[in-house]
């Protein structure tokens, strides 16, 4: 039997119509090069706006609750925090309690151009807003939250990102 009658075109058809990995990872690279070219005058990602924005917090933010807050794991945010602390916008020191973790925060230059960036954000979010209607786009968030719970889990955030953990 060929490879082509093991894996007809219809599992293909299902595969589009279906997964939500694909339809995710669709929607998700769309709403990512939206807010990237309306960040492109700050000079900055939409993933480096939600850096700055998740070290918007009363004291240093750990390099553990950036990355569980931002679900990526420590390698990647380490090297996505060097090019924002290059810029100055962003404070990378050791943790006087254990000299191996490292804390964040967020420099007045960070500050600066984050209070730049929230009109714009804001701007964005509310033609976002229009296209998906706000009874569904509540419930979306509800569902994209449960979706990015632990496997098994019922933890909608993990623990480090809930409201308690931003404020500090």
């Amino acid at each position: 039997m060929s490879t082509a009658d093991e894996l007809p075109f219809e599992t293909t058809a299902e595969v589009r119509d279906r997964c939500l990995c694909l339809h995710l990872q669709r929607a998700a690279r769309a709403v990512a090069r939206r807010f990237d070219s309306a960040f492109r005058g700050f000079d900055l990602t939409n993933g480096q706006f939600s850096l700055l924005m998740s070290l918007n917090r009363p004291d240093k933010a750990t390099m553990r609750d950036v990355a569980a807050l931002l679900a990526m794991d420590r390698t990647t945010l380490t090297a996505a925090l060097k090019p924002l602390e290059r810029r100055g916008l962003v404070q990378v020191t050791p943790d006087p309690d254990d000299r191996r973790s490292r804390r964040l925060v967020l420099t007045a230059a960070g500050r600066s151009l984050l209070t730049a960036a929230v009109p714009v954000w804001r701007r964005e979010h509310a033609a976002l807003d229009r296209v998906v209607e706000a009874a569904a786009d509540r419930g979306l968030r509800a569902e994209l939250r449960a979706l990015s719970a632990p496997a098994g889990g019922t933890a909608i955030l993990p623990p480090a990102c809930d409201d308690a953990a931003l404020r500090g």
